[in-house]
């Protein structure tokens, strides 16, 4: 076989073996899920080995008693499946069986996943096929279950529980009968008539058929659940053995059993269909109907919800001979039906009494239905129908609020809506019989409880809904429609009664429809009422009064008004506009009734009064009649009257309309606002005002300020504004008072009226009386209570009056920034942050949506407001732009910088607006975005073309605001080229237009561009034809054409060697204008400019087309570059000047593009240059450049004392310049001597004055200084780092224990192992970057030193601590996960990237990431104190707390042991240096280094083990093989290179070293020191030299001191004699 067959079945057989390994042990479900798994990652080929071994193992564990073992089975068996896909095949028939169980298991979870497997290995129209193909294995293993396996044989007796046992096996038997349904369901015909005989030996057994007496509910159900498929797919088999089928469901019929009973009742309903001679096997009257009895009688034992919706399909299916007599069947049982209401279970439970009520309409509808022939039997089953069934479940209703509600009386009107449909067929007199004898007991029964004297509450309210429902029965057909489990259909159909609830107004047109169900109802309701009014009028009977205003909610018809008007009556007295109105009789009935028991003064509840007069406008059909009506009534209503009128009128849409006449009228006005000034008046005299005419004054004037009707005052708004008048005065008077306490409930309930009248109406700061009414709410609230008196728990000030007090004074902070020049940053903070939460509530907390948008309005500066503000802004706010290059100004701007921290108006105006939007629009709250939609000053224009036109216009910030926009957008060149029509538009060219091509420039189509150039360049080469501004049209010129370039236009080379040769032209004629030897402060802001474009351009050159230029043209380049450096020298003083300091960045980054070009020019350039060019840049130009560059570097700090981002520019540029210093110009630097006292060095003085120069600029506060530094401190160590007498670097250490007190501030407060953020370019940030790149130069120092210096350099930074303090801080500054970011979230199969294998880029210029710098830098110096100062990390180590000790152990071992073993590994194998006598080999695999020292007869062979916390855990040396070395000795050398390892501060090769020198020395004679036992010192590599003069034994001098200091003695260690 090949080796890739030979490969997978290795594989398989793993597999194999783990999964069996897993199974059979105590963690199985574990096991499965890693099954799983490895199924999910392997390859198809190696998973197809393991398909033998599986049916057994999952026949097995997917029966498990552990449902979690089930549920991980079935979704391995899924990775399974989607991995070998077709070749599950031949393994199908062993598995299908338990599949399909599976997919029955009781456990729902599992038998999903078992489902989704199923539907993954076959798709839907394929899987009767797979079961088919496997039917008869299926069939199979199903009998096993049901008929010969029992708890024993499933489970070992001996080593499962009994409990444990039977539980599994009641599982199996469950999920088999289930299994065998789904089987039967699933087949199709053909294939269940194969298995015809197989399943008659089934059902034959007796012990199948025990099963539907089977003591576990589960079981029974599962049962039931088959028979009932059975007799639907295989109807043959039941009628084989109708009596055992008939017996077994029929019988069972009073289990009640929740699981047991649906599946039951279904197998009862296909018994019944399914078997023809069903009842010939059982006894209906002794064995099925007393058991159906009394579990009818007792409501379903708590099941009515699922049993009686299976009565009516019942005793539908009953034979004649079982209901036989009709009558006595009929009574008894709906009597059972209806008894079952009685149980505690349907009085408790809303559900099972609608499921009774159901059943018991849908039964007595059906027997009707069965009987409506006129025939003496049929009439006697219709009266018993309704007298003993219909009219008592009616009366009891009655007196039961819970059937009130239920679904009864609709249920009930949908019957004799039915009924008067039917009237019209052939079995008119049946139905017109039927609807006369309940209309007849109906109109009995409630004028039963009607005439009565002490009428029930109850009843009388049942009888009002009951009648309600009759009259609109759509009302609560939808609220009581319940989803029934069998649906009938009735021999005619009925129509239910479609359609939504018909409004108040089309009762009429309902009438006519259906005259003869109206015609009884209002029959009975007229005949009630009558009733009614007799006990109200003689008896005065408020029950019945109620009941009436009930009766004519429902029924407003003027025949019900007509019955309880007397005749004799007098009619009122009334003016001659309501005399036509008088013929009406519920107006009539109105003013002669409802208004007199309305004005009774006794009378406490008038709310269903109140509904009285809303019925009694029904019956009008002129909205100014009842507005007459309305006004004749509240003249003199008591208040609490009008103020229920009004409520109820704002609570229903219909009632407001017939009320809004009124509303607005001058009546009720003129009477609110009378009202009010009563009110106020009374408060300001200190009365109380709970009297009954003022009780409710309070609320009905806040309700109709604060209400509106189509965007409109509820009332009039001149009675609106005149209230609002009368508050404001009497807020006003009440201000200047002193005994303002006494009138605390008059300011309580004016603050809350205001408060309600500012949060509900709209636009309501448009008035000003409601402008001034807020502003005098706050001046008392904001007076002191020792002058006002008033409590301090008084809520005088509501939430929605704050809000509209701020909406209102927004109008004046924007004047507030305007007037004030500018604030400074902390002010613009905290009012920016108020005015944002003001926002937040606000849109948290309205209703409507005029709040938000109100308050934007007033915070948006108006036109001119704009361009006061903009004009003001200060010309620093240009700098940052103007130095990156993206902004060209001329003269109209300042030159001198303004230092100040105050933050300009136009800035904060902005930054207001832009949050307050911001939370506007926010995509979390719809509601606030409809506000945002609404403001009507944010306008939707394109804001492109906006941009575009102010930055033609006024230039400048425009065109960044123009540059910001086209950078986050995806601009067309056509778009762009339709708002300027063609290039030659821009010229002549002025600043507005070159900034605005400038940023145009990118995003034009390359014509425009070249066209562009051509212009330029016509312009560059006639610049003596210009009269005027000529300077300024040569600068807007070169700017316009190095944009075009840095665009990539394709340009000829004669047009830029023409450029080149008018800049020499130029350098001759106008010298002037390249500023050499100039005075900076003086020169103009164009010539400054002018300067600064044609330095970019020659940088372009460099770039890209060095070729171009000739001999002349790089001496004009050079030259030029240098003169212009020292000019920039000279004047160091301007540098605060941002034009200068714009002079100088260009500059050096012209010296920048040439020290690259110069130091790796381009392939193939190098020819075609001047061939003395590169000799003169060596010789002439280098030097003068850095020279220069050094001595401008250190003047940084002394005329700079704060740092600001044009200072970072200058220190970017030249630091990043002086990168490419040679290493010689480093040791002849020409700067001032610095020198520091009791500092020793041996180094050069240019060197040491070098280094106590640059090293305090670590800690500069100018990131681009401090890297410019490190870099070139790096570089001169890197070169001199091999000085044998350097001494240690007193420089480096000053700055670390300057800083360390520094850090300790910072980072003092974080915990050891805590990650501490650090924001870029902070003060912070600039004094750790400081401290790290001091530490990685001082790892660079001991790196390239001696190893005697590398032993001092480790006993001073244990004496001082610094590492210590080091180490703790850099565990403050790694992340807890190094990763680099940016790298892909998908697993991969390379290693991810983290800090420690990713080499740290310390670019000056770099921007992005920098928040990713400083956790790097921790990461990269952490590296280095581990490679280079193991020993000294690890004594660290050692001396932490437990907590510090794991956490470093831990984050050392997962992301820096590996690396650093790989690293020490690799240098060994690759490592060029030979030892005599002794050969050194690595072992990647194990983390070995073996060294094999032979010399003479003598071999030695030790193992060096690296351990997986390295360098934390000490390194093992093993015993290899040896020869010739006594065991002492060997033992002795073995204790030597563990010590050397562990304690020295260097590599493996270099403690090997040492330890061969030792060896060697001790075999050319040498005596070991008798105190270290060693011939060479392990810290300072000396011999053993000191001898004892008595006993002549030799010892180290360090050995000796150590000896003579700890034992306080001054004898010899061996012999004990005064050693001299």
């Amino acid at each position: 076989p090949s080796k890739q067959t030979q490969r997978t079945g290795r594989a398989a057989v793993f597999l194999y073996k783990n999964m069996t390994t897993f199974v059979f042990n105590q963690r199985i479900s574990v096991a499965v899920q890693e099954f799983g798994a490895i199924c999910q990652e392997r390859q198809p080929d190696v998973v197809k080995g393991v398909l033998p071994y599986w049916p057994r193992i999952y026949c097995r564990i997917s029966m498990d008693h552990d449902r979690r073992v089930r549920e991980a089975t079935q979704q391995a068996f899924e990775q399974l499946v989607l991995k070998v896909k077709r070749n599950l095949a031949p393994y199908l028939k062993s598995l299908m069986g338990h599949w399909l169980i599976s997919q029955c298991d009781t456990y729902s979870p599992a038998a999903s996943a078992a489902s989704a497997a199923f539907q993954a290995a076959f798709p839907l129209n394929k899987q009767p096929e797979a079961i088919s193909f496997c039917k008869d294995e299926v069939l199979n293993v199903l009998q096993d279950n049901l008929l010969k396996e029992t708890a024993d044989t499933l489970s070992d007796p001996q080593s499962v529980p009994e409990e444990e046992r039977e539980a599994k096996y009641i599982r199996l038997l469950t999920c088999s009968l289930l299994a065998l349904r789904r089987l039967l369901n699933i087949l199709p015909e053909q294939e269940r008539e194969l298995l015809k005989e197989r399943l008659t030996q089934l059902i034959t057994q007796g012990k199948f058929w025990k099963y539907s007496k089977h003591k576990t509910p589960q079981i029974r159900g599962a049962f039931f659940e088959l028979i009932a498929i059975m007799c639907a797919d295989a109807p043959q088999l039941i009628q084989a053995e109708a009596a055992r089928a008939c017996s077994a469901v029929l019988l069972s019929i009073d289990d009640t059993d929740p699981v047991v009973l649906p599946p039951l009742w279904e197998a009862v309903l296909h018994i019944l269909s399914c078997v023809d001679n069903c009842w010939t096997h059982v006894s209906a009257r002794k064995g099925v109907m007393p058991k159906l009895w009394v579990l009818l009688k007792e409501g379903g034992r708590g099941l009515a919800t699922s049993l009686h919706p299976n009565l009516l399909p019942f005793i539908s299916k009953l034979p004649a001979e079982v209901t036989q007599p009709n009558l006595e069947f009929s009574r008894t049982f709906l009597t059972s039906v209806i008894q079952g209401l009685s149980s505690d279970r349907a009085t408790s439970s809303p559900s099972e009494s609608a499921a009774i009520i159901f059943a018991t309409m849908e039964c007595l509808r059906f027997i009707i239905l069965q009987n409506a022939g006129d025939e003496q039997e049929q009439r006697n089953i219709q009266n018993m129908l309704i007298s003993e069934q219909l009219l008592p479940l009616i009366d009891r209703a009655l007196g039961n609020p819970s059937l009130q509600t239920g679904p009864l009386f609709p249920q009930v009107s949908d019957m004799l809506l039915s009924w008067e449909k039917r009237v019209a067929g052939k079995e008119t007199p049946t139905f017109q019989r039927l609807l006369s004898d309940f209309w007849e007991g109906l109109g009995h029964l409630c004028t039963t409880y009607v005439d009565r004297e002490e009428a029930k509450q109850t009843a009388l309210e049942g009888i009002a809904s009951l009648l309600q429902n009759m009259h609109n029965p759509n009302s609560a057909s939808k609220q009581t429609k319940k989803k029934k489990t069998v649906k009938i259909c009735f021999m005619d159909k009925e129509d239910r009664g479609q359609g939504e609830e018909p409004p108040r107004e089309t009762q009429v047109v309902e009438e006519q429809h259906c005259p003869l169900r109206n015609r009884h109802l209002l029959d009975l309701v007229c005949q009630l009422a009558e009733l009614n009014m007799v006990y109200v009028s003689e008896r005065e009977s408020e029950r019945h009064l109620r009941f009436l205003s009930q009766l004519l909610g429902a029924f407003p018809s003027p025949q019900v008004f007509q019955v309880l008007l007397r005749p004799e009556e007098i009619k009122p007295e009334m003016g001659p506009e309501l005399r036509p109105l008088a013929e009406n009789t519920a107006v009539y009935f109105l003013l002669q009734r409802v208004t007199v028991w309305l004005k009774q003064d006794d009378r406490k509840d008038t709310d269903f009064l109140v509904d009285m007069v809303f019925s009694s406008l029904q019956c009008c059909s002129s909205s100014d009649d009842k507005t007459l009506i309305l006004n004749h009534i509240s003249r003199d209503l008591n208040w609490s009257v009008t103020l229920q009128l009004i409520e109820k009128a704002c609570a229903d849409p219909v009632r407001l309309g017939v009320c809004v006449g009124w509303l607005r009228g001058p009546v009720l006005g003129e009477r609110l606002v009378g009202l009010a000034g009563e009110l106020c008046v009374m408060g300001l005299r200190g009365s109380p005002s709970s009297s009954s005419h003022h009780a409710h004054g309070w609320p009905l004037i806040s309700l109709t300020l604060s209400q509106q009707h189509n965007n409109e005052p509820l009332i009039g708004k001149a009675y609106v504004k005149q209230i609002i008048d009368k508050l404001h005065a009497t807020l006003s008077e009440a201000k200047g008072m002193s005994d303002a306490g006494n009138m605390e409930p008059l300011l309580t309930f004016i603050s809350d009226v205001a408060a309600t009248f500012f949060s509900s109406v709209k636009d309501c700061l448009l008035l000003a009386s409601a402008e001034e009414l807020l502003m005098t709410v706050f001046q008392l609230c904001a007076q002191d209570q020792i002058f006002t008196h008033l409590s301090g728990t008084i809520n005088v000030l509501s939430p929605n009056t704050v809000t509209y007090f701020f909406i209102w004074i927004a109008k004046r902070i924007v004047w507030e920034l305007v007037s004030i020049s500018s604030v400074i940053n902390v002010s613009l903070q905290v009012l920016v942050q108020a005015v944002e939460s003001l926002a937040q509530t606000i849109a948290s907390a309205q209703n409507t949506s005029c709040l938000l948008s109100q308050f934007i309005c007033c915070l948006t500066p108006t036109e001119e407001e704009w361009s006061c503000i903009r004009q003001a802004l200060p010309p620093q706010w240009v700098k940052h732009p103007l130095l990156c290059g993206r902004l060209r100004v001329t003269g109209e701007y300042p030159c001198m910088d303004l230092s100040t921290n105050r933050l300009p108006a136009h800035l904060c105006v902005s930054a207001l607006l832009g949050r307050i939007i911001f939370t506007a629009t926010s995509p979390d709250d719809q509601q606030v975005k409809a506000d945002f939609s609404e403001i009507p000053d944010l306008k939707r224009i394109d804001p492109f073309i906006l941009f575009n036109h102010r930055s033609q216009e006024e230039g400048s910030l425009w065109s960044l605001a123009l540059a910001k926009y086209m950078q986050n957008s995806k601009m067309e060149p056509s778009h762009i080229k339709a708002l300027y029509g063609n290039v030659e538009s821009f010229f002549p060219l002025s600043e507005r237009s070159v900034s605005t091509v400038l940023v145009l420039c990118p995003f034009l189509a390359s014509e425009e561009r070249e066209s562009l150039i051509a212009l330029c360049v016509a312009e560059l080469l006639n610049w003596q034809d210009s009269k005027q501004d000529c300077i300024d049209s040569v600068r807007g010129c070169l700017a316009v054409l190095l944009c075009c370039l840095q665009a990539d236009t394709a340009v000829e080379d004669e047009i830029l060697l023409a450029v080149v040769a008018t800049i020499a032209e130029w350098r001759n004629s106008r010298e002037e204008w390249f500023l050499f030897n100039s005075d900076l402060g003086k020169v103009s802001t164009a010539g400054l400019l002018l300067a600064v474009e044609m330095m970019r351009f020659l940088c372009w050159m460099v770039d890209h087309s060095p070729t171009v230029l000739g001999n002349t043209h790089w001496d004009l380049l050079l030259c030029s570059m240098l003169a212009w450096l020292e000019t920039a020298s000279e004047n160091s003083s301007m540098f605060l000047n941002p034009l200068v300091q714009l002079f100088v960045c260009a500059n050096c980054e012209l010296i920048v593009r040439l020290s690259e070009f110069f130091t790796s020019p381009p392939a193939g350039v190098q020819e075609q240059l001047p061939p003395e060019l590169n000799s003169e840049w060596k010789e002439f130009f280098l030097e003068g450049i850095h020279n220069l560059l050094l001595s401008l570097l250190i003047k940084i700090p002394g005329e700079w004392c704060t740092v600001s981002f044009t200072q970072r520019q200058n220190a970017l540029h030249m630091g990043e310049a002086l990168t490419y210093i040679p290493v010689e110009l480093l040791t002849q630097n020409k700067l001032p001597p610095r020198f520091v006292a009791d500092q020793r060095s041996s180094l050069p003085e240019p060197l040491q004055t070098l280094l106590n120069t640059l090293s305090p600029l670590l800690l500069f506060k100018a990131r681009p200084l401090q890297l410019a530094v490190y870099h070139i401190l790096h570089k001169y160590r890197l070169s001199y780092g091999e000085e044998p007498c350097l001494s240690p670097p007193a420089a480096l250490m000053s700055i670390l224990s300057a800083t360390e007190e520094l850090l300790e501030n910072i980072l003092g407060g974080v915990q050891v192992g805590e990650f501490a953020v650090v924001q870029p370019l902070s003060m912070e940030h600039c004094f750790i970057l400081g401290y790290l790149l001091a530490w990685k130069l001082l790892f660079t120092f001991f790196k390239a030193s001696s190893s005697h210096l590398r032993a001092q350099y480790a006993l001073h930074l244990k004496k001082t601590r610094s590492l210590h303090k080091l180490l703790l801080h850099l565990f403050r500054l790694m992340p807890e996960n190094p990763s680099v970011p940016g790298q892909p979230a998908e697993p991969s199969s390379k290693e991810p990237k983290i800090f420690f294998t990713e080499s740290l880029y310390l670019a000056p210029r770099k921007t992005d990431g920098l928040q990713f710098e400083l956790p790097h830098l921790a990461c990269s110096v952490y590296y280095g104190a581990l490679k280079d100062l193991p020993a000294m990390v690890r004594l660290w180590w050692n001396s932490q707390e437990k907590r510090v000790f794991s956490m470093v152990d831990k984050f050392t071992s997962k992301y820096v042991s590996g690396v650093l073993s790989a690293q020490e590994i690799a240098s060994v194998q690759s490592s060029t240096q030979t030892f005599e006598n002794m050969m050194v080999k690595a072992r990647s695999a194990t983390r070995e280094v073996i060294a094999t020292y032979s010399v003479d007869d003598i071999f030695i062979e030790l193992v060096i083990q690296l351990p997986q916390n390295y360098p934390l855990g000490s390194i093992s040396v093993e015993s290899g093989r040896r020869v010739g070395v006594a065991v002492q000795q060997w033992r002795n050398w073995m204790l030597q290179l563990s010590t050397y390892l562990t304690h020295q501060n260097g590599s493996i090769l270099e403690g090997l070293s040492l330890w061969k020198n030792n060896v060697d020395k001790r075999f050319e004679g040498v005596e070991d020191c008798m105190i270290c036992f060693s011939v060479i010192h392990g810290s300072n590599y000396s011999l053993p030299k000191k001898a004892c003069r008595t006993c002549k034994k030799k010892f180290h001098s360090a050995c000796l001191y150590k000896w003579f200091t700890s034992s306080n003695k001054s004898t010899c260690p061996l012999c004990r004699e005064t050693f001299f």
